[in-house]
């Protein structure tokens, strides 16, 4: 087992800071690649949602805004009303 001593210490520094200096170099190389790409996918995410709303729009089986249908099938058939008693209106008497 190797004891720690001076030059130990000092490789062990160098290569912490070697390792953060070439992070940085990388980082400052391949961040605005991954921002880049990132945006391009939000922005296809956006152009679907947009297309998909104006195909909503344009959809042939959709009534023009405004106009009005009356659906007289049930009209045909009139409904049963079925009394199951009296009516009483009562009054408060005070």
């Amino acid at each position: 087992m190797e004891t720690a001593n001076f030059p130990n210490f000092v490789r062990t520094i160098f290569f912490i800071i070697a390792f953060y200096y070439i992070f940085r170099f990388l980082a400052r190389l391949f961040f605005p690649m991954l921002v880049k790409k990132a945006v391009e996918h939000a922005q296809e995410n956006m152009r679907d949602q947009f297309n998909q709303y104006q195909n909503a729009q344009r959809d042939p089986y959709r009534r023009p805004e405004g106009e009005v249908t009356i659906d007289t099938s049930n009209a045909a058939k009139p409904r049963e009303t079925k009394k199951v008693g009296d009516y009483i209106d009562y009054e408060e008497i005070k």
